[in-house]
C-alpha cells in the first residue's frame, strides 16, 4: 500500500513539475504579448504654456507667440493588421499613434504628428522588415525609409515585460531619434509600485525654418532660423507589464536667428504636460488587469515546481520507508 502511495504522490510530483516548467518556459514567451488590436486614448494637459498658434488677422493665417495657455495633448494608437509583418499568433505588431495638441481657450491646433511604426510583441521595441513605418510631424509631409531598417528605434508605447533597473532607449518624435531613459528610483503612483525613469535632452538641433521676422523682433519681413529643443521627460513604469503608468514631459523650444547661440533665441514653446488623473487611473487598472493575468504565467509555475519538488521527495521518503519494511519482513 505504501508503494502505491509513494507512486502516487512523485507521478502528482513530476506532473506538477512539468506543469510548471511548461508554463514558465512555453506559455509566458507565448502569452507576454502586447495586443496586435490595440486601441487606446491618452490625454496630457498642462498650463500656463508659452507657444506659438497660428491665429487669423485680418482673414490671414499669422503665427504669433502665446503666454499662459492651457493645452490639451490627446494622443491616439490603434494596430493596423493590414500589414503584411503582422499574422496572427505571430512576434510584430503594426502600431498607429496619432498626436494632436490645441489650445484649449480657442480650439488652434498647435502641434500635431502621425506615424506607424512594427513592434517585437515580446520587448516592445521598434523591429524591422516593417514596410509600412512612417512618421509625419507637417501636414502632408510623410517622412519614409528603406522597410529594412528601424526608423523609429527603441521603446516608444511601453516598456518590456519584467522592466528591470537599468536604462532603456525612448523614442522622442520631435529628435526623430533615441534618447537615453535612465532609471530613477521606485516609487508609487494612485497606490500602484513603479520604476520612475528619466530622459533628457540639452539644446538639440531639430530643424531649419523659415519664419516672419516679426515673430523673433526682426524687421525682416522674413527670416531663416534653426529651431533648437530641450526636454526632460519623466516616465513611470509599472514592471511586472511594462505598462507606461504615468509621464510628465517639461519641453522648451526657441528659434535661433544666424547671428545667435542657443539660449539666446526666442522661446517658441515652453511647458510642462503630463497625463491627466482619468488616463492614469485607465493605465493603473490596465496593468492591475494584466498583472492578473500574469501572475498565472510567474506566480503559479514557482508554486508548482515548489509544490512539485516537496511530493517527489515525500513520495521518495515513503518508498525507502516502503521498501525498507518489505526487507525487514522479508
Amino acid at each position: 500500500m505504501r508503494r502505491v502511495v509513494s507512486y502516487v504522490l512523485i507521478g502528482l510530483g513530476v506532473f506538477a513539475v512539468a506543469l510548471g516548467l511548461l508554463l514558465r518556459f512555453y506559455a509566458y514567451p507565448r502569452l507576454a504579448k502586447i495586443p496586435l488590436d490595440i486601441d487606446s486614448t491618452s490625454v496630457a494637459q498642462g498650463s500656463g504654456v508659452t507657444s506659438v498658434v497660428v491665429a487669423e488677422v485680418d482673414d490671414v493665417p499669422t503665427p504669433q507667440i502665446r503666454h499662459g495657455l492651457n493645452v490639451t495633448s490627446t494622443t491616439y494608437v490603434t494596430g493596423d493588421l493590414t500589414q503584411p509583418e503582422v499574422v496572427e499568433d505571430g512576434d510584430v505588431a503594426a502600431w498607429v499613434e496619432a498626436t494632436k495638441t490645441v489650445d484649449d481657450a480657442s480650439g488652434i491646433l498647435i502641434d500635431a504628428s502621425l506615424r506607424e511604426l512594427c513592434l517585437d510583441r515580446h520587448t516592445s521595441e521598434a523591429v524591422a522588415p516593417c514596410e509600412g513605418q512612417y512618421l509625419s510631424v507637417e501636414q502632408g509631409k510623410r517622412i519614409t525609409t528603406d522597410p529594412n531598417t528601424v526608423q523609429q528605434p527603441g521603446l516608444s508605447f511601453k516598456f518590456p515585460f519584467g522592466t528591470e533597473q537599468h536604462s532603456y532607449q525612448l523614442y522622442d518624435v520631435s529628435l526623430r531619434r533615441a534618447v537615453e531613459a535612465r532609471f530613477d528610483g521606485e516609487d508609487t503612483v494612485q497606490g500602484m509600485d513603479v520604476y520612475r525613469f528619466v530622459s533628457e535632452t540639452k539644446s538639440a538641433r531639430i530643424g531649419q525654418q523659415e519664419v516672419p521676422g516679426s515673430l523673433i523682433g526682426r524687421d525682416e519681413p522674413s527670416i531663416t532660423a534653426d529651431r533648437y529643443y530641450s526636454d526632460r521627460r519623466t516616465t513611470w513604469v509599472e514592471p511586472k507589464t511594462g505598462v507606461i503608468i504615468a509621464v510628465e514631459d517639461i519641453g522648451k523650444q526657441e528659434l535661433v536667428a544666424p547671428d545667435q547661440s542657443p539660449g539666446e533665441g526666442t522661446t517658441v514653446y515652453d511647458g510642462t504636460l503630463a497625463l491627466n488623473d482619468k488616463t492614469v487611473t485607465g493605465n493603473v487598472k490596465q496593468a492591475q488587469d494584466n498583472i492578473g493575468k500574469l501572475s498565472l504565467l510567474t506566480f503559479w509555475p514557482i508554486v508548482l515546481l515548489i509544490v512539485g519538488g516537496v511530493l517527489i521527495l515525500a513520495g521518495l521518503v515513503v518508498l525507502r520507508f516502503a521498501m525498507r519494511q518489505e526487507r525487514w519482513r522479508g
